[in-house]
């Protein structure tokens, strides 16, 4: 692939595949769905191994009911369906069932944030990730594009306990090649700057990426743009870092900024390094619909645009010097 070239992918289509290809490495592997494997890709897993992918339904507390009974009796159990769905209609299930006894249950989930679009505010689900990192022994990723769902997918398969990994419906721009390292707990600069610190998951670390061109470009702010896709644990070192050589902080997610990345850095800063943290994100109300083409005028309603970045970032600089 060309340096210069934009490439697209698919977060749900990178997760069938790869639940087919670690299934073919772990016999032990199962899934669970609710009439959403066509959508989640894990159809695929089910044409491979059709005695290993169970359909319950639009059933979704049984959902992670079953994952839990196939995980006490020593599978990895993946659990997918929409984000509006898990974890919204089984928190208790989740928090009973897979947290409290710290269970192999693997939670990947699609349609999150506002980008679902058409679907509109009852299954655009914006509070997951303070809901999920809330939960004592669940820990929380968001990945950014298609490359990176793979290479946490084959960490996690490794790691015993429940995982909730937060896929986008549209297809999103690759950011990181099959090369880029993840761990758990950790986070990818993506971006090198020395003015200004961005930190983003999921879909806006690639807009995230676009406000910082900008930023050099029009205003000669040098702006390092961090992928973290590991909310919970939360890289610690690296928020540390960044306060210490750029100054103040700017997290963007496409998630309520209530409990979301934002408030997870804003936990650190405030215990062991003190700083300005601008949250962009939604602002304490629900989203709305919108057409498959209308999907970036309805992200920059809601503040998350390059063009909101820069602003927000330009304020931000402003406030430092006062």
């Amino acid at each position: 692939m060309n340096a210069n070239e934009i490439r697209f992918s698919d977060m749900r289509s990178a997760y069938g595949d790869s639940l087919v290809k670690l299934g073919m490495e772990y016999p032990n592997i199962v899934c669970v769905g609710g009439d959403t494997t066509d959508s989640l890709k894990t159809k695929k897993f089910g044409e491979k191994f059709p005695d290993r992918l169970f359909n319950v339904g639009i059933a979704e507390a049984n959902l992670v009911s079953v994952a839990a009974g196939l995980a006490i009796a020593g599978k990895i159990a993946f659990a997918s369906t929409y984000a509006a769905f898990i974890p919204g209609r089984c928190l208790d299930q989740i928090r009973n069932a897979i947290c409290y006894p710290s269970l192999n249950v693997k939670i990947v989930v699609s349609h999150a944030g506002l980008s679902v679009g058409p679907d509109g505010a009852s299954h655009q689900q914006i509070e997951d990730i303070s809901i999920m990192r809330s939960l004592p022994n669940m820990r929380v990723l968001v990945p950014g594009d298609a490359p990176s769902v793979k290479k946490l997918l084959e960490k996690i398969v490794d790691i015993h306990g429940p995982f909730y990994m937060r896929l986008a419906r549209p297809s999103t721009e690759e950011i990181n090649t099959g090369d880029s390292d993840f761990d758990i707990g950790k986070g990818r600069i993506v971006t090198d700057g020395t003015d200004l610190s961005i930190f983003a998951c999921g879909t806006m670390v690639s807009i995230s990426q676009k406000a910082s061109e900008i930023l050099k470009k029009d205003h000669g702010i040098s702006s390092r743009v961090i992928d973290m896709y590991s909310i919970k644990p939360i890289d610690t070192d690296l928020i540390y870092k960044c306060t210490k050589e750029t100054g103040s902080l700017i997290s963007v997610e496409e998630h309520s900024i209530i409990g979301g990345l934002g408030s997870a850095i804003s936990e650190v800063t405030s215990d062991i390094c003190p700083t300005f943290v601008t949250k962009i994100g939604i602002r304490d109300m629900f989203g709305e619909s919108a057409r498959d083409e209308e999907i970036d005028n309805l992200l920059e309603k809601y503040g998350l645009s390059p063009k909101e970045i820069v602003r927000n970032a330009l304020e931000l600089k402003k406030r430092e010097k006062k």
